[in-house]
């Protein structure tokens, strides 16, 4: 397995990006936010998604070079539609939306409809959390029918994810974000090319049955070949239980429903929905107690005893390793993720010699 640095895997896929057709700004964000999540230790969500985005682009599922349209517009409200551009593209224009209505009412709603696959929702909450605001993010995938609800065999929701986004003084934001399945279907993709395997529940079969196996939800694949989610027989698990499939419901009527991208159902073209709000702190407590009374309570938190070798850590707490770790010693690539890459790069007719090398060693 390779580990290539991260800054010439991001020179990569912004030159595969522009390569397909993106203009160049898009095609360096696009990279950007991929490779920010292979750095994050968020493998499901970084470069391994190039092939499959670069397909929905030569398909016309996604659309490059798209600007959000303002379906509802006030003051504190806003709906919005991606036209199916990039999520890295008309995200951070709905968050950008959200940002100004709130700094202006103190409170705002905004939902996004028709985005193309929007990535780590953490970049959302951290984009609002550099601004000063709390943010909360309800997402479904239309189309994208993956997961079981507690106690089924069939699926039903997509992967819906659920995303807040805190902002502290003097430290880092604190950013909870996870599918509610229990594993995202990226990381189902990255077991299926060699990289970590799957926990031994994360799958359903038609029995019922718990599994790792990804050809649950692909069906059968060749090294190197495709993966199609239409294909297979089982289903992504809910994660915790109950609490956690009717999370995922919740998710499914407003990031799908309530946004007007509708909730996910089989034969749909995918687009992701979003609604989230968004909460300036300043005007909620003009005392300013919350910012000492957070740092306190995290501390509070954090001195709690572990249980035998195991280490109490925050949201954003091993991403932060993760991403030092792979600073330094470049973002592991499996073996056939890396053929994927370069297979991508040589269909849209790259170049390939001296575009990726192996990372030197971490010291």
């Amino acid at each position: 397995m390779p580990s290539v640095a991260a800054a010439d895997l991001q020179a990569f896929a912004g030159r595969v990006f522009h390569a397909a057709g993106c203009a160049l700004e898009e095609s360096e964000r696009i990279a950007r936010y991929l490779v920010g999540a292979n750095l994050a230790g968020h493998d499901s969500h970084g470069v391994v998604r190039i092939p499959r985005y670069v397909n929905l682009l030569a398909e016309g599922l996604v659309l490059p070079g798209r600007e959000v349209r303002a379906v509802v517009d006030l003051p504190s409200l806003a709906v919005l539609d991606g036209e199916f551009g990039f999520g890295q593209t008309v995200a951070p224009q709905a968050v950008a939306v959200g940002v100004e209505k709130c700094r202006t009412q103190g409170l705002a709603a905004v939902a996004l409809r028709n985005s193309g696959h929007i990535g780590r929702v953490a970049d959302w909450a951290l984009q609002a959390a550099d601004a000063g605001l709390v943010s909360v993010h309800f997402v479904n995938a239309a189309g994208s029918v993956l997961v079981a609800p507690f106690d089924s065999a069939q699926r039903r929701f997509s992967t819906a994810p659920f995303c807040v986004g805190v902002p502290l003084p003097d430290r880092p934001p604190l950013v909870l974000d996870f599918a509610t399945s229990q594993v995202a279907e990226g990381k189902a993709l990255v077991a299926s090319q060699g990289g970590k395997p799957l926990p031994a529940d994360a799958l359903v079969g038609p029995d019922g049955e718990a599994s790792a196996d990804p050809r649950l939800l692909y069906g059968d694949y060749e090294p190197g070949g495709p993966r199609d989610l239409r294909q297979g027989a089982g289903a992504l698990r809910s994660f915790g239980g109950h609490k956690g499939s009717g999370l995922a419901l919740m998710c499914e009527l407003l990031g799908g429903g309530l946004s007007g991208n509708g909730c996910t159902a089989s034969g749909r073209r995918f687009s992701n929905g979003m609604f989230s709000l968004y909460i300036d702190p300043t005007r909620l407590d003009p005392a300013e107690v919350f910012p000492a009374e957070a740092v306190r309570y995290l501390e509070f938190v954090k001195a709690g005893r572990p249980i035998p070798g195991g280490e109490v850590l925050l949201p954003g707490e091993p991403e932060a390793r993760c991403r030092e770790a792979r600073l330094a010693g470049g973002v592991p690539v499996s073996d056939e993720t890396w053929e994927a890459l370069l297979g991508t790069a040589r269909g849209v007719g790259l170049a390939l010699e001296g575009t990726l090398r192996p990372a030197p060693p971490c010291r």
